[in-house]
């Protein structure tokens, strides 16, 4: 450690790999905390974890006893064990005494992305509440058709303040905060929608996964989506990360340099024949709107396509990587897959033969690089390398299923809730303490 401090004094090492090293290390070194202790309130599953995206300071559960608490993660209400261990209570719950509560199970619970002054539910009684965190009351109502399974919020958004919402009915229904309607819905599920998630490289897109099988890829600004993921259409290798100063200079050279058409139109068909496929789909957020060889796929896809399944059963989690580039999904089949956004095929990552929940949504974590994705796997969390698929670390802790996890990209620290009411937190290992507590035993039984 020391020495890797004093190559960054020295300038051997650079800022961005000094950073990314200690990351690594402190993930690596995950172990159910010692020092650190949430009190959960809860009576029932623990569905929902989210740590906000502002300040990475306050933890929000939901609960199948129909009632939300919020955390504070930072700072601890009191200290047992001498002052070592920091108990984490509630700031406040919120449950079915409450006159705007829930009345059942709690599916979702997340975080306005902007700030904390609000927070979004989702439940099987067929609401979605929008709540003021300082008042606890409701701001906003959606009334929806049926359970609710999964809600998500764009963290990139701009331009809009939309709730996706996967419920039982087949519709993806988008909420607006701003006027408190229904903006519109998603038609092309053949089942209940179990999974919704934003993607992390445009706000237009989301990611919608089925009870039917299907993943679909839906830009918001047009009618029905624009690609089905097929778990038959494969490709091998992975692209490589797009550096930052690559990323400027081609804005750069964009705003400064004009191509001609005619180059561009030689450079579109090299890139078709260079593909292999001259009906390939298009990136996201480059949705060509004109062009006979190239058919919008709904409506108006072929059957096949759109009929295509990722998961031999429904589609019970997702989760888009850091860069936007890649998306991992979960089935009830049993099965992880990590998909190429771009081109829209399966890796043919093999990921280790794994136990997953078939009856509810789960929530997958990944670490901040992305090179870790976790996975609830029954009663452990298994951390699976994203490119080889081999297990890197596995936390026991829990005595019923995991339902969620959520990783802490501020302090390294990952949250995870199950069936036994209880909500873990691992975090890396403190050698300080350990030693202090070794040497403190010690003279307690010496002479």
């Amino acid at each position: 450690m020391w020495r890797e401090i004093g190559d960054r004094e020295e300038g051997k090492t650079r800022p961005n790999l000094f950073a990314n090293r200690i990351r690594w290390n402190r993930v690596a070194k995950l172990q159910l905390s010692n020092h650190k202790d949430v009190v959960s309130p809860h009576r029932g599953a623990i569905n929902s974890l989210q740590v906000d995206l502002t300040e990475g300071r306050y933890l929000l559960s939901g609960s199948s006893d129909a009632s939300v608490a919020v955390y504070d993660i930072q700072r601890a209400t009191e200290f047992e064990g001498g002052g070592v261990i920091a108990k984490h209570k509630c700031l406040f719950v919120v449950d079915k005494n409450h006159e705007n509560g829930h009345k059942y199970a709690v599916s979702s619970a997340i975080w306005y992305p902007v700030d904390t002054g609000l927070f979004v539910t989702g439940s099987f009684d067929h609401h979605i509440n929008v709540w003021d965190t300082n008042t606890t009351q409701v701001v906003t109502n959606f009334e929806m058709p049926g359970k609710v399974y999964k809600t998500a919020m764009s963290s990139l958004a701009t331009a809009h303040m939309l709730i996706a919402a996967g419920t039982e009915d087949v519709q993806v229904r988008l909420c607006d905060i701003a006027s408190g309607a229904f903006a519109h819905t998603l038609s092309g599920h053949r089942d209940g929608v179990m999974t919704v998630e934003w993607s992390t490289s445009s706000e237009w897109v989301l990611v919608t996964g089925g009870c039917d099988g299907a993943i679909r890829f839906w830009d918001i600004r047009r009618a029905g989506c624009f690609l089905v993921l097929d778990q038959s259409q494969t490709q091998l290798g992975r692209r490589p990360p797009i550096l930052e100063h690559s990323a400027t200079n081609k804005v750069s050279s964009s705003k400064s340099t004009t191509v001609p058409s005619s180059l561009a139109k030689s450079r579109a068909a090299q890139r078709k024949v260079a593909n292999g496929n001259s009906t390939k789909q298009s990136a996201i957020g480059k949705i060509s709107a004109k062009g006979p060889a190239r058919q919008r796929l709904h409506p108006g896809m072929l059957s096949t396509q759109d009929r295509a399944t990722a998961h031999y059963g429904a589609v019970t989690g997702l989760k888009v990587t850091e860069d936007g580039m890649y998306l991992l999904s979960a089935g009830s089949d049993s099965r992880l897959r990590l998909w190429d956004v771009e081109s829209g095929r399966n890796t043919l990552v093999n990921f280790e033969t794994v136990r997953l929940q078939t009856s509810k949504p789960m929530q997958l974590a990944t670490s901040q690089n992305s090179s870790l994705v976790f996975v609830p796997c029954m009663t452990t969390v298994k951390a699976f390398n994203m490119w080889s698929g081999k297990t890197s670390l596995t936390f026991r802790g829990h005595y019923e299923s995991v339902n969620c996890c959520w990783f802490s990209s501020q302090d390294q620290e990952l949250y995870t809730g199950g069936n036994d009411r209880q909500i873990l937190v691992w975090s890396p290992s403190r050698l300080v303490s350990d030693d202090e507590g070794s040497a403190q035993d010690q003279d307690n039984w010496s002479d």
